[in-house]
């Protein structure tokens, strides 16, 4: 690996961290192993040990690494967030709303299973929030309703791995529903749509709710797709069937 002060468009600390971020990529740092110490890590990167600290000081905010004083530092994570994070932010609107469809279609799949009395109230109040009329409200309070809505529909599946990941991209899915909103060319996923999900779920049918979400997507996904006339898809034309 060549030295990072090789690199001086970026500051030592950023280059520290993406070195340090390659070695658990690459497995030479696993979970619950100590890495090494601040001098042999000063040698290694070709940085000082002033350099290093501030290193672990970001990777330990974002859970990757852990300080324990007296013993060492050793490795919490292999993901870092703050960079799954920063990667989300460089997608395109097509990719987040992908993504989206994929977790809000199975979301809706475990709701209809799993729903309970409490969860139809929640997520009825959603829908009735959220309405059809969004052009007599402010653009953001309607956006906040949408997502209130599809929030209870995740929490309504029962699966705290999937809530805790779905709320990891909320701030994503915020982010289409806007681009929706603002781009005119766009369709909108209708009201319609969302209270044939709500049916769905209140009858306990997991493929109708599967459908309703798709047919909340699909329209805007099919928009933005530069493959589209290309493609041959099959009978529903959807990548999600």
């Amino acid at each position: 690996m060549p030295d990072v002060r090789s690199e001086p468009r970026r500051s030592l600390v950023d280059l520290a961290v993406s070195a340090m971020r390659e070695r658990l990529e690459r497995g030479e740092w696993r979970v619950g192993e100590r890495i090494p110490i601040e001098p042999e890590l000063a040698a290694e990167l070709g940085v000082s040990r002033n350099t290093v600290r501030e290193a672990v000081r970001v990777l330990a905010f974002s859970g990757v690494l852990e300080v324990r004083q007296g013993d060492g530092t050793y490795v919490r994570s292999a993901v870092d967030a703050s960079d799954v994070a920063h990667g989300l932010s460089r997608a395109s609107l097509r990719e987040h709303l992908e993504v989206r469809a994929m977790l809000e279609v199975e979301a809706a799949r475990l709701a209809a299973q799993r729903r309970t009395p409490e969860d139809l109230e929640r997520i009825r109040a959603a829908l009735s929030l959220r309405g059809e009329q969004r052009n007599r409200r402010r653009r953001s309070v309607f956006v906040e309703h949408d997502l209130a809505f599809h929030r209870a529909v995740v929490e309504a599946a029962h699966n705290p791995a999937l809530a805790k990941l779905y709320h990891f991209f909320e701030r994503a899915v915020r982010a289409t529903v806007q681009a929706t909103m603002e781009a005119s060319d766009l369709p909108e996923p209708d009201y319609a749509s969302h209270v044939e999900l709500c049916e769905a779920i209140v009858r306990q049918d997991p493929e109708g709710a599967v459908a309703a979400t798709r047919a909340l997507l699909q329209p805007v996904l099919d928009a933005l797709d530069p493959f589209q006339h290309d493609a041959q898809p099959g009978p529903s034309g959807s990548p999600f069937r």
